[in-house]
């Protein structure tokens, strides 16, 4: 039966929207981010997952995050007192210091349709910056808001929409929503832990509440990335991102981005036995980015798919130094 196949889905599979570009956004997974920036953060993002295959899943979100209380000071992670110049010049990781205790607020609203079933998240975060060494700062965050499931039974295919386990008409459920993380931060390194779905919550879609399979389950992330400066025009980033969600096996993200002047970047993706990926950027001002990663799928459904592709476009507002970089480290 469809529904039950639907229950099996959501209690075994990953619950929360799959990104590839998260590298250049890791906000969207872990809130201890909140407020890093000096400017406002926005970008939004729209993902076509396995294109070619009927009913695969779009995701989209929109993410906003800003600072409070943050003084603009010269040299601390967020400021710089170069205008319209490289932010991330080599002797920066040497001139480094900490910044003042600040906080961040922020806010996501994101949705992930796949055939019948819609899955929409709106969250506000807020995080709590902490220099905790001459060069070292620690991040604490949070994040709280619903998860609204719908499905709309009228889109299954008349021989499904039969059983006995469906409704008939669109049933929607709402339930509450709780992310957790930490974040620390230098001028070279980062490592950050996460935790999404702290409340597991049933979802039960038919009226009866007969049917209780699904329900949701915590995904954990473990991420950590290193930057090496070649000269002032050139940068390497590796960067790792371990996954772990119940029943399932941990799995692996290895990713690397080459900068060049700020400007323009290359990177590049493998998620264990999923996707191979290439990534793409420009930073065409000091307001506006945008980039592009597609993906090869290296799993089963390689057969009937041709692929994964994921643009962002991303704004920085009130960057008063005009910096190229839109992103801290990224």
């Amino acid at each position: 039966m469809l529904f039950i196949q639907l229950s099996i889905g959501l209690s075994y599979a990953q619950q929360k929207p799959q990104y590839t570009q998260y590298i250049l956004n890791n906000y969207i997974i872990n809130p201890a981010v909140t407020g890093i920036e000096n400017y406002i953060d926005i970008k939004f993002t729209n993902r076509k997952q396995w294109i070619g295959l009927k009913d695969a899943p779009e995701t989209s979100y929109l993410s906003i995050h800003f600072p409070l209380g943050k003084k603009d000071e010269r040299l601390t992670p967020t400021s710089f007192d170069m205008t319209g110049e490289s932010f991330y010049v080599y002797k920066y990781q040497y001139e480094y210091i900490t910044s003042a205790p600040h906080h961040g607020l922020g806010f996501v609203a994101a949705t992930d349709k796949a055939g019948a079933l819609k899955q929409s998240n709106f969250n506000i975060s807020y995080a709590y910056h902490l220099g905790i060494s001459a060069h070292v700062n620690l991040a604490v965050g949070l994040s709280a808001g619903v998860s609204h499931s719908n499905i709309n039974f009228d889109d299954l295919k008349p021989g499904e929409a039969a059983d006995q386990a469906l409704s008939s008409g669109q049933v929607s459920r709402l339930k509450p929503d709780v992310n957790v993380g930490v974040w620390l931060y230098a001028p070279t390194y980062f490592a950050g832990a996460s935790i999404q779905q702290v409340l597991p919550q049933n979802i039960v879609f038919n009226d009866d509440n007969t049917y209780k399979e699904a329900t949701t389950v915590p995904h954990y992330f473990i991420t950590a990335g290193y930057k090496f400066w070649f000269d002032d025009n050139y940068t390497l980033i590796p960067s790792l991102m371990l996954k772990w969600i119940k029943p399932l096996k941990p799995t692996l993200d290895y990713n690397v981005k080459f900068t060049f002047k700020d400007k323009l970047w290359l990177g590049g993706s493998y998620r264990e036995n999923d996707a191979f990926s290439g990534m793409l950027g420009f930073n065409i001002s000091s307001l506006v980015h945008i980039s592009y990663a597609y993906d090869i799928t290296t799993s089963p459904l390689n057969a009937v798919s041709k692929g994964t592709q994921e643009i962002m476009i991303g704004l920085t507002l009130n960057n008063k130094y005009k910096v190229l970089q839109p992103i801290r480290f990224w």
